[in-house]
């Protein structure tokens, strides 16, 4: 798929990963949806990106907004043949942390907004790209994911995270399998450690340690070398039903 020719939802749009995404694609003739919950980040990140970016505001775990939000976004676009889900929380927590037991509302927020989020958005943009001309080799569509490398190696504090991120990467095989028939391609991303205004907000010597955990290179990944990983699996067919770990080698220690 050339980039000239995509049209994409960008979930978590607004900021991060997400944007880097709409930056890079747009820059490189795309159009694209922006979903997030942050209305002001999210129309002002559409108005910086120009006519060939729009904001939907957009809560993942909602079926019908979701539906509503990918139906109109093709209208717009007058297309759609990319979904990118970036849309995630945190949700750290120790199971039994100081003040008890970690309260199932917690674990369940993240794994809905982390894993339930991006098979809402996915499944509602397969349903409308099934039925797109096929392109070379037959294609009608790519979804790629955002896991994380805490989906194979999670930290203390990270239960929630790596169950959410663990189940996006254990339903991209199967989700791939089942959409070739349609033409659908499904691959995801597990990043390492990404600067994003998560990473912004820490002291420097945090920044410091996290860079010097990296074997090669020493230092946080790039949220345009992010991009630019999702703009090699958009033009390259052959990739289907993988989960691509782009993190410098890095391997999470317990803590």
């Amino acid at each position: 798929m050339q980039l000239d020719q995509v049209k994409a939802v960008i979930t978590g749009g607004a900021s991060g990963l997400g944007h880097a995404v709409a930056q890079h694609l747009v820059a490189h003739g795309s159009k694209v949806a922006l979903f997030d919950v942050n209305e002001e980040k999210g129309q002002q990140a559409a108005q910086a990106l120009g006519e060939a970016a729009r904001f939907y505001r957009t809560d993942v775990t909602s079926e019908e907004g979701v539906t509503a939000n990918v139906a109109a976004a093709r209208e717009t676009m007058g297309g759609l043949n990319v979904v990118m889900n970036c849309a995630g929380i945190l949700g750290a927590g120790r199971v039994l942390g100081k003040d008890g037991p970690m309260a199932l509302s917690q674990f369940q927020a993240t794994v809905m907004v982390n894993l339930v989020g991006s098979f809402n958005v996915a499944k509602a943009g397969a349903a409308l790209m099934q039925s797109n001309d096929p392109g070379e080799d037959g294609e009608r569509g790519v979804i790629v994911n955002t896991a994380s490398v805490a989906a194979y190696e999670g930290q203390i504090g990270q239960a929630a995270y790596s169950a959410s991120k663990g189940g996006v990467v254990g339903m991209t095989l199967p989700m791939a399998r089942e959409l070739a028939r349609f033409g659908i391609r499904v691959a995801t991303i597990a990043p390492g450690i990404f600067w994003t205004p998560m990473v912004d907000g820490m002291p420097e010597a945090v920044q410091q340690s996290l860079s010097a955990s990296i074997p090669f290179p020493s230092r946080l990944g790039k949220p345009e070398e992010f991009a630019r990983t999702v703009a090699f699996i958009l033009g390259n067919r052959y990739i289907n039903g993988e989960t691509i770990r782009l993190d410098g080698a890095v391997r999470l220690q317990p803590k």
